[in-house]
């Protein structure tokens, strides 16, 4: 907010509102960035920016309506036009039907100036990166890859009292490595990156190149398949995305029950492994209350400010809850269990392999490195398609001995749960579809007995 902390921002707009009721959310952002390729740095940034969005709520009859506008850049003359747009928008509105009443409270350090980032953020990052471009251009290889850090502090506050604040830092690191051996991608995901291990990820790399130089050519089919956390966190989140009450209440959704309900209290899983999210879990911590810019099927503007905590999603293998708002825990009869903007899972108690364990326990099957290009296939059954990327290979003794071709794979993230025959250990990861949209989960890796390669595919 030019000459305008958020805070003053947000206070000014509640002050302008002349509706029944008004919500206010400021975010100011900035963001750090290194891109590279052929073993070379090639760009780097950082930018910063800011948005405001106003919430104006118009007692209709026995309803509540809304009107939402979210504009960047606004300076302290340009509040008020958007207060009185948002304010408009209610006007021309029928009732929202997920209203409820406001709520109040304070999260965080309100008074604080918000956080940010900068080009200092990649300190350790950037002089290990040099040094595997070196390695890399010795050994014929190729990196290429980008890494992105952003912080972003959200201040929401309310004519009922909220003031809530959070600062929310999020980095990714991807690397790709191209050699003789085809293809190899790695990526994690990081809040300050003093955790990100780019030597560590460049042998990786070399390693998979090293397998990739023998190639096996295989025909579609099923097979036993091991799947990295990676892999999973794509799968399960959306799975995640797709577990809305409200949906599934309406018969919408592969957590719909037959003749009506949800399938809550079901069993999902052969093993009983959980999937739950935790706003203060270490490494991936998130927002501790609701925020929500707009209303959707899963999220409401009435719930800013309403506290998360703790929320298994699967807890034993049992679908335990789906996502959703106050109003819809009123029409499904289940409890307010909002989304939480992270996602972990977890085998059973003892389950604590690593990747390279499971592989090596593997008498011939697949080793997948990442999925890409997830699309829905049938949302009854959370049918998903998509393809193999970065290194399909073939493990026979334990023994990884050589790439295989991609495919075009065919599943439901719910009914593989159904046919799991291994958990390992849960490691913090990044999906690699998702990335853009999700960085914040901890998967373990996971063994299928029948994983469906539906076709053979002719991506690189």
């Amino acid at each position: 907010m030019s000459a305008l902390s958020p805070q003053e921002a947000v206070e000014r707009a509640l002050a302008l509102s002349r509706g029944d009721d008004c919500i206010v959310i400021a975010d100011e952002s900035s963001t750090a960035n290194l891109r590279w390729a052929g073993n070379t740095l090639t760009t780097n940034g950082v930018t910063g920016s800011s948005r405001l969005t106003v919430i104006a709520l118009r007692r209709a009859g026995d309803g509540v309506a809304a009107g939402v506008v979210s504009r960047a850049a606004v300076d302290r003359d340009g509040i008020e036009d958007v207060v009185r747009a948002a304010e408009a928008d209610a006007a021309s509105n029928q009732p929202s039907d997920d209203a409820a009443a406001l709520l109040s409270g304070e999260f965080g350090d309100w008074s604080a100036a918000p956080a940010g980032t900068g080009i200092g953020v990649y300190r350790d990052v950037a002089p290990a990166l040099g040094e595997a471009f070196a390695e890399a251009a010795a050994g014929d290889r190729r990196l290429y890859g980008f890494a992105n850090h952003e912080v972003v502090s959200t201040f929401v506050g309310s004519s009922a009292g909220l003031r809530a604040r959070h600062d929310q830092p999020s980095g990714i690191l991807e690397l790709n490595a191209k050699g003789a051996g085809g293809s190899a991608w790695s990526g994690v995901s990081t809040r300050d990156f003093s955790d990100v291990d780019v030597p560590a990820m460049a042998a990786d790399l070399t390693r998979r190149l090293g397998w990739g130089e023998r190639r096996v050519d295989l025909p579609a089919g099923r097979y036993e398949t091991v799947l990295p956390p990676s892999a999973v966190a794509d799968l399960m989140i959306y799975l995640y995305w797709s577990a809305g009450a409200r949906d599934a209440a309406d018969g919408a959704t592969v957590f719909s029950a037959p003749g009506g309900g949800t399938r809550v209290g079901e069993k999902l899983a052969s093993l009983p492994v959980r999937l739950f999210s935790d706003p203060g879990a270490s490494g991936i911590q998130t927002a501790p209350f609701v925020v929500a810019h707009a209303s959707a099927r899963t999220q409401s503007v009435f719930d800013n400010g309403l506290p998360l905590g703790p929320t298994d999603w699967i807890s034993d293998g049992t679908l335990a809850a789906l996502t959703q708002t106050r109003r819809s825990a009123e029409v499904t009869g289940l409890p307010v269990t909002p989304a939480v903007d992270n996602l972990l899972m977890a085998g059973p108690d003892g389950s604590d392999a690593t990747l390279e364990e499971m592989v090596a326990r593997t008498g011939r099957g697949l080793l997948l490195t990442c999925l890409w290009y997830i699309r829905e296939v049938d949302p009854q059954s959370l049918l998903l398609t998509g393809l193999t990327r970065d290194g399909v290979y073939l493990v026979e003794d334990g023994e990884v001995v050589g790439a295989v071709n991609n495919f075009r794979f065919n599943e439901s993230p719910v009914d593989l749960l159904g046919r799991l025959a291994e958990v390992g250990g849960t490691v913090p990861t990044l999906a690699r579809e998702w990335s853009d949209f999700f960085q914040r989960s901890a998967m373990p890796p996971v063994r299928v007995p029948d994983f469906n390669m539906s076709t053979v595919s002719q991506a690189s």
